[in-house]
């Protein structure tokens, strides 16, 4: 039996709303900026409701004004690293989880945790080693070059590695009897009672690459490799000009729907790949 607290309830709400608003205003102080001039950006107090100027600033940037590469263009490096980053994790992350589980060989538990140890070297930590090995190789401006060095996931390869260990033998061992080589259990088995564990990944795996800037601030120089995030970064480092706030709030606005987007049509698949433990 539940008790029926109100003060309790009342209390929750409250503390939730106010959460919600915490996370939510930011947001729509950079859309009603969005919808004003720069002039009106620069007057006290800031707007904070809409303006009429909505679709001429996004027009305007969309027209290339103030960007060093024409924003589609920095949406498509971003969608092109986020993609390669998210889906390599995964094809990586999936093929080295099931090796360790499914295959006997020696010191398979020992390659596990050097994997796993891995979490203790970000890209931050290797950055000088890792750009000099990119620009041996001549990748510096290149897609490959931007997202090589991130697709190798340790925490991708114990989340599948924790998946797989609560498929049942039987089911290996049923495939065995049937014929089925590893490579086709892998497939016809593994991989579709997986794939909200997949899902899931991608979505998280596809933000942690869309949101990127250090890693291509390093290794692009030329304009039409640049990514959104460092568009949004060149807006704010004008020079001598003030800054404009109107198409940077609208530069930031824009960089967030694809993100978005992701999150709101794998959202079921997304929750159930966090929260299903059945197979």
């Amino acid at each position: 039996m539940i008790e029926n607290r109100p003060m309790a309830t009342f209390v929750s709400h409250t503390v939730l709303i106010l959460g919600v608003a915490l996370i939510v205003f930011p947001i729509w102080v950079m859309v009603v900026a969005a919808s004003h001039d720069a002039l009106r950006l620069t007057q006290v107090p800031l707007p904070l409701l809409p303006g009429n100027q909505f679709w001429i600033n996004l027009k305007l940037l969309f027209s290339g004004k103030g960007f060093s590469a024409p924003i589609h263009l920095t949406l498509l490096n971003s969608l092109a690293m986020a993609l390669m980053i998210s889906v390599g994790k995964i094809v990586i992350s999936i093929i080295s989880a099931f090796a360790i589980v499914y295959f006997k060989f020696r010191f398979r538990m020992f390659f596990f945790w050097m994997i796993f140890l891995t979490l203790m070297l970000p890209v931050e930590v290797r950055i000088l080693p890792t750009y000099e090995v990119i620009a041996n190789f001549g990748m510096l401006d290149t897609y490959a070059g931007l997202s090589i060095p991130l697709i190798a996931s340790a925490t991708a390869t114990f989340m599948f590695r924790q998946t797989f260990m609560t498929i049942p033998d039987e089911l290996m061992e049923a495939s065995r009897i049937d014929g089925a080589s590893p490579m086709r259990f892998f497939f016809d088995v593994v991989i579709p009672m997986s794939r909200t564990n997949i899902a899931a990944l991608f979505v998280i795996l596809f933000i942690f690459g869309w949101n990127q800037y250090l890693w291509p601030l390093l290794v692009t120089t030329d304009p039409d490799m640049y990514t959104v995030v460092m568009s949004i970064k060149q807006m704010l480092e004008s020079g001598e000009s003030e800054p404009m706030w109107h198409l940077i709030m609208m530069t930031a606005l824009v960089a967030m729907l694809p993100p978005i987007l992701v999150v709101i049509f794998m959202q079921k698949i997304f929750v159930k790949g966090l929260t299903d433990s059945e197979k």
